[in-house]
């Protein structure tokens, strides 16, 4: 069986479990399960801490894993990320007191805060910046404030968190992460499976499926709306001046797709919902 390592719980564990069950594969109904065998589609399912996945897969003792990219490059295991899975977008930042910091190398022989010790120590020594790294499991952005550091090196979204504790970004990002799919060996049997069903997963979440009757003359000005991967499919109607056409589309483009079809003449304008895909 193919061995997969899931987060056992955190930010990415929900997507994560959805993404696969979606896929087709059995998931755990109970939270306590830490193992899964879905013999079926001949794997098994793993939950784990999601700072430990890249660790157990860079061993060897699991095929493949999901987690995040930040959690990869900071755990320093030999897996390698082999797809972006298009969720738990992050971004990591160096913050400091307001005023005291504009530049990377303000930071040279002071303390800096992090969760991600190995990946802040990796880049700034790719900056040629010496400090001295605090490891902390949590609460990073109130170390400035209780004096066990200098600045802090978090996950940072809208930066509200940070100007609460006195702090703002500076510097050049650190990483942008999301969560992905890694592997010890990238050719592992049953590895090439996985990969297509999530990336059909991914392209159900990303497309629509869209149909709609145009007059045969508007075919080419119609494709030029909807080009879709290849080419829409088009087909005769009883009325041989019109023609039905079904294309994907990007979900997010959907409203203004079809507000420039209608204006084009298109009629009888569908979307439906795609929950599995194989492009």
């Amino acid at each position: 069986m193919l061995r997969i390592a899931v987060p056992n719980k955190g930010s990415l564990s929900e997507t994560a479990v959805e993404m696969l069950r979606e896929a087709g594969y059995a998931t755990r109904r109970d939270p306590k399960e830490l193992i899964v065998a879905d013999p079926r589609n001949n794997v098994e399912f793993f939950y784990l801490r999601p700072r430990d996945i890249a660790t157990y897969v860079g061993s060897g003792a699991l095929d493949v894993g999901v987690t995040g990219r930040d959690l990869l490059l900071d755990s320093q295991s030999p897996a390698v990320e082999i797809d972006e899975l298009d969720f738990g977008a992050s971004t990591f930042r160096f913050a400091g007191p307001t005023g005291r910091f504009t530049e990377l190398s303000d930071l040279a022989g002071l303390r800096v805060a992090t969760s991600y010790d190995a990946l802040v120590r990796d880049f700034l020594a790719s900056h040629n910046v010496e400090v001295e790294v605090v490891r902390l499991d949590g609460a990073v952005e109130s170390a400035v404030r209780l004096g066990v550091a200098d600045a802090v090196a978090d996950v940072v979204e809208t930066g509200s968190t940070l100007k609460k504790q006195g702090l703002e970004i500076f510097g050049p990002v650190i990483l942008k992460s999301q969560a992905v799919l890694i592997a010890a060996q990238p050719d592992v049997a049953g590895l090439q499976t996985l990969r297509r069903r999530i990336q059909g997963v991914m392209v159900a979440h990303q497309y629509v499926l869209m149909d709609y009757d145009l007059p045969a003359e508007l075919v080419e000005q119609a494709s030029a709306i909807t080009p879709g991967f290849e080419s829409p499919t088009v087909s005769p109607l009883r009325d041989s001046g019109w023609v039905a056409v079904r294309v994907m589309v990007p979900r997010a483009e959907t409203n203004q797709v079809m507000d420039e079809l209608y204006g084009l003449g298109a009629r009888a304008i569908l979307v439906s919902s795609i929950h599995a895909a194989r492009i």
